[in-house]
């Protein structure tokens, strides 16, 4: 059945890559080798290097007993399959990658919960909903909430707990997998040294360093409209005004 909205909601189309991940080990398989507990699915994941390094962000759905949908972003799909796949070994397990189509419905409704926009709101998938935003306008909403996005403020050199994915995408309780280790090392006896910080931006834009006296203390990684993300050092007082070459720059919230 499709998803009815009303003519107060809004939806968006939401590019993704999508790995099936099925069989009789497929639980304790991803289980071992994601960040999040996957008993909780559908939730936020991390697929990490043994040092803790971003491979993929992900969302894990289950849809049956031994059947989980991994969500992931355009052009990590095959990323993903692979790394899984070297560590297959004698798993019973099936991966393979799927086509589906999603859309992020604003609001409240049946669907996969999301929380990347700063508005309550669910993704669906294979629905008939026609979208009523622009791409632009979802990414200044999620610039806005201060989410992290893949090949901006996520990359192979972030840290998770930079991006703050330690909160939506890691359980400290649950067993080991690849990267565990540094993370809670760094979540129990440590702190990161720079996080991010939504920005209000006047003649600043997406790239461009940050300055609090005579210091480069950050970097702004995306921004649209007037508003910003950007890693900047923990050390530097929120209610900083900090500049660029071309601009200035100061927190929004």
């Amino acid at each position: 059945m499709p998803t009815l909205i009303t003519v107060e909601q809004k939806a968006a189309s939401r590019p993704r890559d999508y790995v099936r991940v099925a069989g009789a080990d497929a639980e304790d398989f991803l289980q071992r080798m994601v960040s999040n507990d996957v008993t909780a699915a559908p939730c936020q994941a991390l697929l990490l290097t043994p040092k803790a390094r971003v491979i993929a962000p992900l969302v894990v759905v289950r849809r049956g007993p031994e059947d989980f949908l991994l969500l992931t972003e355009p052009g990590l799909g095959d990323v993903v399959r692979a790394n899984l796949l070297r560590s297959r070994f004698a798993a019973k397990v099936e991966i393979e990658p799927e086509d589906h189509r999603s859309v992020i419905v604003f609001g409240e409704g049946e669907g996969i919960p999301n929380h990347d926009y700063g508005e309550p709101a669910f993704e669906v998938l294979d629905d008939s909903v026609e979208p009523t935003l622009l791409a632009e306008e979802l990414e200044r909403m999620r610039i806005e909430a201060g989410t992290a996005a893949w090949g901006k403020e996520i990359d192979d050199r972030v840290l998770p707990a930079e991006a703050g994915l330690t909160e939506r995408a890691v359980s400290f309780t649950k067993g080991c997998y690849p990267g565990q280790e540094p993370i809670a090392r760094l979540h129990h006896r440590g702190k990161a040294n720079r996080g991010l910080r939504v920005l209000s931006v006047e003649g600043a834009g997406e790239g461009d360093e940050l300055r609090y006296g005579d210091k480069v203390v950050g970097r702004i990684t995306s921004a649209a409209n007037g508003v910003a993300l950007a890693y900047v050092r923990v050390e530097v007082p929120e209610d900083a005004e900090l500049v660029t070459e071309t601009g200035k720059a100061r927190s929004l919230h």
